[in-house]
């Protein structure tokens, strides 16, 4: 688990769960050492041509098969990527490569009991003892007379706030971060929710830096109309961002990615609200009607790990990046390593504007501006951008991820992220 960051006003750095270069593809003859160069690059669709070229009994066959079911779970297509990786493991029952990526097939599936002891095998104790705590359970079960519901922000600066409910308590404030992975909750409201912990890991959050996280569940999670049942979550201090980056609004937890993925999410900044649309066909082509005619850019995405979105864009009309979306950067709209400093021709201060809070500690932020940023056929100009050191998610999937992509950005637009077609598309 890794974060981002943010800032606000006083350079108060927030953001909890962070963070390819374009080559040619080639012709569909392609070397291990080309689809492996591909996949690096962040060309998936061509890296998967290649690789299935690759024949069995070649000495990389088993890591062309790897690949393969990695790139199917990059694109949700989970039954495929179980398929592949499958394959890899009865030629290596212990690649750990393979384990993990097949874990988290049944983990975005909602089985896990299939996932428990998977994450057991690759030494993710406490994740398997969450999971198996559902143990004759549904989780994420959805309940509500209404296909779709709409919460109003409670703010939409620094971070979008809506008020929910845990366990039927009384209503709480929740900013919304695609940077988190599960649910997020405070650790004295899970306290007072009296929520069951299974242990901790490391996470990695901006700066580099690292801190611990507990992994827990609730019976319930109340979103205006609707009602989740049944939902793992992560439990963090939360309210420490309460006064620096909130003017003192408490806020309690965090709405992440997956929790988002079991709807047809719009974040509509201009609107003020979160809408919340079930994950059903009716949902999708009432969805598509709405679109249909407007003025809409629709960008391709992939999802790495559990909740790491990324789709291509540019910094300053430089070469194309992979950018993770993590709308959670208050005060900022883009962050980046040193290498995209370096080729977009972006100048930091000699001195940092002062010192930030995040997940792991205190961290030193570089403000600067992209004269351009572009996320598909989005383009938005002088864009506050924010460094802090280490952009620990630069290669951290096998792939080259340029860039994070965030809060300011995307304040113009309805974002909607379909799950279904794996495509982010922004309306005005």
């Amino acid at each position: 688990m890794t974060s981002s960051s943010g800032i606000i006003r006083t350079a108060v750095w927030l953001s909890l769960f962070s963070m390819a270069i374009s080559v040619q593809s080639g012709g569909a003859q392609q070397s291990q050492e080309s689809a492996d160069a591909l996949f690096k690059a962040g060309k998936f669709v061509d890296a998967e041509k290649a690789y299935v070229q690759i024949p069995r009994g070649d000495p990389e066959y088993f890591r062309a098969v790897l690949r393969s079911g990695y790139i199917a779970l990059l694109s949700n297509r989970l039954e495929k990527a179980r398929e592949k990786l499958a394959r890899a493991l009865e030629m290596k029952p212990d690649d750990r490569s393979a384990l993990s990526l097949l874990a988290e097939s049944w983990y975005r599936a909602d089985d896990f009991e299939k996932a428990a002891p998977l994450f057991k095998a690759i030494g993710r104790e406490t994740k398997a003892a969450q999971m198996e705590s559902f143990k004759g359970v549904s989780p994420y079960r959805i309940e509500g007379k209404s296909g779709i519901s709409s919460l109003r922000f409670v703010m939409t600066d620094p971070l979008p706030v809506v008020e929910v409910q845990v366990n039927g308590g009384k209503k709480v404030n929740f900013f919304i971060d695609t940077g988190g992975a599960e649910l997020i909750i405070d650790t004295e409201l899970a306290k007072e929710a009296k929520l069951p912990l299974f242990g901790s890991e490391m996470g990695t959050f901006a700066g580099g830096k690292q801190s611990g996280f507990e992994f827990s569940r609730a019976d319930t999670l109340t979103l205006c109309d609707f009602t989740v049942r049944d939902l793992p979550v992560h439990v963090m201090p939360v309210r420490q961002f309460s006064g620096p980056v909130f003017g003192g609004l408490r806020v309690d937890g965090i709405i992440g990615t997956v929790l988002l993925y079991h709807f047809l999410p719009t974040l509509d900044y201009p609107g003020g609200r979160l809408v919340l649309r079930r994950r059903t066909s009716e949902s999708a082509a009432a969805f598509e009607k709405e679109i249909q005619g407007g003025k809409s850019v629709i960008i391709p995405f992939w999802m790495a790990g559990d909740h790491y979105m990324v789709g291509w864009g540019t910094v300053n009309k430089g070469l194309p990046l992979l950018f993770f979306v993590d709308t959670g950067l208050a005060g900022g709209g883009f962050t980046c390593p040193e290498s995209t400093i370096r080729e977009a021709g972006i100048k930091l201060p000699g001195s940092p504007a002062g010192e930030g809070l995040g997940g792991g500690g205190k961290v030193k932020v570089f403000p600067f501006v992209v004269d351009e940023l572009s996320f598909g056929e989005a383009r938005e100009k002088n864009v506050r951008g924010l460094f802090s050191g280490p952009f620990t998610l630069e290669e951290a999937f096998g792939f080259h991820i340029g860039g994070l992509i965030s809060h300011s950005f995307f304040t113009p637009y309805a974002v909607t992220f379909d799950f279904n077609r794996m495509r982010i598309v922004l309306a005005q």
